[in-house]
């Protein structure tokens, strides 16, 4: 079983959606911090988002308003809802999971936005 499973990416349109998901194994146990990262060529990785277990969240400057990151601490499952976007939003994003068995990554997922 793969610990971390990511999906949601592709190619959109400047200006339209996409809904980036992460689900962990249950074998990875209790997660406190999950987030999402991202790096464009030329480009250091950075976060975008994160949240805690008790739903506090942390975003990019550069995605406020417009990135909504959310989970499902019974599902072991964590969204990243991705409005109104831009080129600029072209990358990889990676998920990250900050859990009491350690910290854990997904393999990535290409986003990209494009006319």
């Amino acid at each position: 079983q793969v610990p971390v499973v990511e999906s949601g990416g592709g190619l959109v349109q400047p200006g339209g959606s996409l809904r980036l998901s992460c689900a962990a194994s249950g074998s990875i146990g209790s997660i406190n911090i999950m987030g999402w990262y991202r790096q464009a060529p030329g480009k250091q990785r950075e976060l975008v988002a994160a949240i805690t277990r008790g739903g506090a969240t942390n975003y990019a400057d550069s995605v406020k308003g417009r990135f909504t990151i959310s989970r499902d601490n019974a599902k072991n499952t964590v969204w990243l809802q991705m409005n109104s976007l831009k080129p600029e939003d072209t990358a990889v994003y990676t998920c990250n999971l900050r859990a009491i068995s350690g910290e854990h990554w997904g393999k990535g997922t290409q986003v990209t936005v494009s006319s």
